[in-house]
């Protein structure tokens, strides 16, 4: 999976493929799912719990779904995220899953091949993007039914390998082996280029058409790189009527932007306290890990570093008590050792001596500086300065997509053009029930990008654009 057949289109202008795919996780597999002529109906034998959405299903007897009018479905719904599309596919993937039921799907898949789409999906890591570079043994924030891809669940996958879920969720390990069997079960490998680095996307004079039924779409060149075992890179160029974003938002870790932050004990990723953790760099007997963060990410660090029992200093800016803090919308009895780590938070900070050995909580305060002695020297609420030695540094505040690859790199896209692009706060700017950008043509987003954040509501995204692109398709001329 790591090299275009022979056969395959988008190697020149005058044979471009119908979409490149620029992101391999759970969004571009999806998607090329569909893509690849999988096609969704509504089973004769199903009744969707919700009477609405029954009765609009039931007017289209044996049409697609991709054929449908998906605004006009998903009118009406109401859930757990903000995307129409996203909410429609999800409640037919899982009809009654918020209600805590197991209610099948009411989809039915059919693989016509005839509504394939030529197409290739670039990535850097194997299938399951960002999934391959997660701590196999952590578990998952969502639950593990709500991590699979259409016609494979997880459990089933999981039960055939003899593996069971955790308090309802599965390991990053288990999930990324799910994603990359997902491809490989349906067929898809051909369609994806693993160790794809993409380093421009540009996109200018009009595609070339011989009748006046479409109007005129711009051509978009990838060009990049594929990497090997050797470390040896071999450039590549595509063409595509349309481009599809689907990178994540994981490619570039946030920054605190302060002095010493480049100092080599200083990291951004959990990996690196794998890494010391393995190489005996950091022990029991060591200063403290310094972990900086109130998110998931620095949770995860918390609690690796007390499996291994290895001291903590974790310093956040909020307020333990601040109700913007993730762990508020987790419920206890599905997240149990998330909130364990925001008692520790809340009580070490008020209890002295603290009751949690070898943990201590900084809340209100803010990072300063890094010395080269390994020292961390932080503003406490009160305005004074406080100074502790550390054996490492964990910044984990967040990530920001890597769309350098885009002219402006990305910039003009954002909803709010003057603000910087983010999946929560500033996403691209796309339509709701296409994901086509509101700014350019043939240019799409999913997945976190477009504000989608959950594999579970990802999925829609997915089925926008192969809507929209099987209708153009069907209309381009010969």
């Amino acid at each position: 999976m790591c090299a275009l057949r022979k056969d395959q289109l988008g190697t020149s202008p005058s044979e471009p493929l119908a979409a490149i795919i620029i992101g391999n996780g759970p969004s571009g597999i999806c998607l090329s799912y569909l893509l690849s002529g999988y096609t969704p109906y509504v089973r004769s034998d199903a009744v969707h719990p919700h009477p609405l959405l029954q009765r609009k299903l039931a007017e289209a007897p044996g049409v697609s779904i991709l054929d449908q009018d998906l605004d006009y479905l998903s009118e009406g719904l109401e859930g757990r995220c903000s995307s129409p599309v996203a909410l429609l596919f999800d409640t037919l993937l899982r009809p009654d899953t918020d209600f805590g039921g197991d209610m099948d799907s009411v989809l039915t898949w059919t693989h016509q091949k005839e509504r394939a789409l030529p197409h290739v999906v670039l990535g850097r890591n194997l299938p399951g993007g960002a999934w391959h570079s997660i701590e196999g043994s952590m578990v998952t924030l969502s639950l593990g039914q709500w991590m699979g891809l259409p016609d494979l669940q997880v459990k089933d996958w999981m039960r055939k390998r003899r593996r069971g879920l955790r308090n309802s969720r599965a390991t990053a390990g288990d999930i990324a082996c799910y994603y990359r069997d997902y491809v490989s079960k349906k067929g898809l490998g051909h369609n994806f280029m693993s160790g794809a680095v993409v380093t421009a996307v540009e996109w200018g004079s009009p595609e070339v058409v011989n009748s006046g039924t479409q109007e005129p779409g711009p051509l978009f060149q990838v060009s990049g790189f594929l990497t090997a075992k050797d470390q040896s890179r071999r450039p590549f160029s595509l063409w595509a009527r349309n481009v599809v974003l689907a990178t994540g938002t994981f490619d570039s870790p946030a920054r605190l932007g302060i002095p010493g932050e480049l100092l080599p004990f200083v990291h951004h990723e959990l990996s690196a306290l794998e890494a010391a953790t393995r190489a005996g760099t950091v022990t029991p007997a060591s200063d403290p890990v310094l972990i900086v963060g109130a998110g998931l990410s620095a949770a995860d660090a918390v609690l690796y570093a007390r499996h291994y029992n290895i001291p903590v200093i974790h310093a956040f800016r909020r307020r333990v008590d601040d109700p913007g803090l993730v762990f508020s919308q987790l419920p206890k009895m599905l997240y149990p050792e998330y909130h364990k780590v925001h008692q520790m938070m809340r009580e070490q900070s008020v209890l002295s001596p603290s009751p949690y050995a070898g943990y201590r909580s900084l809340p209100e305060h803010t990072p300063l500086l890094f010395k080269d002695d390994r020292q961390a020297v932080f503003r406490d609420p009160q305005g004074g300065h406080q100074v502790f030695g550390v054996s490492l540094v964990l910044v984990l505040i967040g990530s920001h997509p890597d769309l350098s690859f885009l002219p402006g790199a990305g910039a003009d896209l954002a909803t709010d053009p003057e603000q910087p692009l983010s999946a929560k706060r500033n996403p691209i700017d796309v339509d709701p029930f296409t994901y086509q950008s509101t700014h350019q043509q043939g240019l799409y987003a999913v997945g976190p990008l477009a504000g989608d954040n959950f594999v579970r509501f990802v999925q829609g995204g997915a089925l926008a654009v192969a809507s929209s692109l099987q209708q153009k398709e069907t209309r381009k001329p010969p």
